[in-house]
């Protein structure tokens, strides 16, 4: 029988580390490859979900919070906006919100509401925050294709909170916190494990009844196993 730590893998790696422990458990200790199988796919759910909605909105963030009430009172702060980046460039128009790079230099990333067509041939567009009084050269114009993220198509209302308490330091004691845990009981596993009898004469050994799993279950020196909760034995 392995020990317990085996399921660090899929803690650390998710299902990459998940299929290793598999492979090295599954002759010795089939049901703990199992849950570090199972483990190893639970804590990569994350990762695919994040990387299916970048190919369902075509960008690698879709999700923005309004840090200013520049677009208020259709975009208060705090709220997120969902952008889709397959919405093609030739085809926003006019009362369009969209998201895009500031035209003077690239380095931040802005979104406003599309007042005006200023060229069509490459298209130029100019922008303004619907709070706003006139649209600010450099900032709000001229928006080309290069500069042009995507659409937003969505509101989350004042999800941006929750967002908040993730920023440093915050996120870091939440990580902290979790892999202080996961610690925790793998070691308080680990000390049951050590306690148990080992038998050299059984090629199987079982951490939990496999009928009603158990943590009662009896490991004999004569190689047979028996669970006193559910009478099951082998």
């Amino acid at each position: 029988m392995k020990s317990p730590f085996w399921y660090l893998l899929p803690v650390f790696l998710g299902i990459i580390g998940g299929l290793i422990a598999y492979m090295i458990l599954k002759k010795d200790d089939s049901q703990k490859a199992k849950k570090a199988l199972l483990i190893g796919l639970i804590t990569s759910i994350p990762f695919f979900a994040w990387v299916g909605l970048q190919v369902q909105f075509g960008i690698p963030n879709p999700f923005y919070v309004v840090a200013s009430g520049g677009m208020g009172p259709t975009l208060d702060m705090y709220d997120v906006i969902i952008t889709q980046g397959h919405e093609p460039f030739e085809d926003i128009a006019i009362g369009d919100i969209i998201v895009f790079l500031r035209p003077s230099d690239h380095n931040r990333v802005q979104f406003a509401r599309v007042v005006s067509i200023l060229d069509d041939d490459p298209k130029t567009i100019r922008t303004q925050g619907d709070a706003n009084n006139a649209s600010n050269p450099g900032i709000d114009f001229p928006i080309r294709e290069e500069e042009y993220i995507g659409k937003v198509v969505y509101t989350l209302p004042q999800i941006g909170y929750v967002i908040l308490l993730l920023k440093p330091p915050i996120n870091y004691v939440i990580i902290i916190m979790y892999f202080g845990i996961v610690l925790a009981i793998l070691q308080s596993k680990h000390k049951k494990f050590k306690k148990l009898p080992y038998s050299e004469t059984s090629t199987l050994f079982y951490y939990e009844c496999p009928s009603c799993h158990s943590s009662s279950i009896q490991n004999n020196p004569d190689g047979s196993v028996n669970c006193p909760d559910c009478n099951f034995r082998i």
